[in-house]
């Protein structure tokens, strides 16, 4: 019964961790159904995702810190889209107001609502983690995947070299948590797969409800590419570096 409970809890507080990236998943359902009048579809995606964040933190939802976070990632995820957008990676086919070179402005949200689940669920299971690698060879391995995302267009793709210096770097790490009275623990490396995968089926929800579209979707929606998951992993452990480091400052940490 108490294993009952502990499940119960576990997935409660997942779900409650889940409610902007829900949110979005949301909106891009209803704005795929229902046309709103007197305003483009992005331009409502970014108004009522703003709506939802203005409410997550007046009903105290999330801290202050935790939209500090999210703003970090929003200007991250941003910049990648704008660039993707001029390599041809996808697109934005619709007319929109708030699109900032070709991206409309609520793209960024998508990228942001991981860091809000990450915020929330670290917070809601009192996570922590052990071998962490430092501030230097974390930051050093996260750049060098961010900036690989920029460069494989016109160099070789280390995407590979870099998951399995991700495993090197990250082979004595483990995430703590709690659930009630018990603590558990989880390699780091697995949590980030399993994110990974889990990002990779909402993208694929994503792009069948129009939030962007694949060169390949253009003509009818096609199953994202397994490879994909890759991508996820690797931007999921950049995620993980700049939220940990800044709990481990917050910590006072070293």
């Amino acid at each position: 019964m108490k294993s009952l409970v502990r499940l119960l809890h576990f997935g409660y507080h997942h779900a409650m961790s889940c409610i902007f990236p829900v949110a979005i998943f949301g909106t891009l359902i209803l704005t795929s159904k229902v046309e709103v009048p007197f305003i483009h579809r992005y331009d409502a995606i970014l108004l009522i995702l703003l709506t939802v964040q203005y409410l997550m933190y007046r009903s105290g939802l999330e801290t202050l810190d935790e939209i500090k976070v999210i703003c970090v990632f929003h200007v991250i995820g941003l910049v990648l889209e704008i660039y993707k957008i001029r390599m041809g990676s996808w697109a934005y086919p619709d007319p929109g107001y708030t699109k900032l070179l070709g991206v409309p402005l609520y793209s960024g949200f998508m990228y942001a609502s991981v860091a809000s689940y990450m915020c929330q669920i670290w917070r809601r299971l009192k996570m922590d983690m052990t071998g962490w690698p430092g501030l230097a060879s974390a930051g050093f391995l996260g750049g060098a995947i961010y900036l690989n995302f920029f460069t494989h267009h016109f160099i070789p793709d280390f995407r590979w070299w870099l998951t399995a210096l991700v495993v090197i770097v990250f082979w004595r790490t483990w995430i703590i948590y709690r659930v009630q009275e018990r603590t558990y623990r989880m390699p780091l490396t697995l949590a980030f797969f399993i994110v990974g995968f889990f990002i990779w089926i909402a993208e694929n929800i994503a792009t069948f409800l129009g939030a962007w579209k694949y060169p390949d979707q253009h003509e009818a929606w096609h199953l994202v590419g397994f490879s994909k998951i890759s991508s996820w992993f690797l931007l999921i452990i950049i995620s993980v570096i700049i939220v940990a480091q800044l709990k481990h400052v917050k910590a006072g940490r070293s």
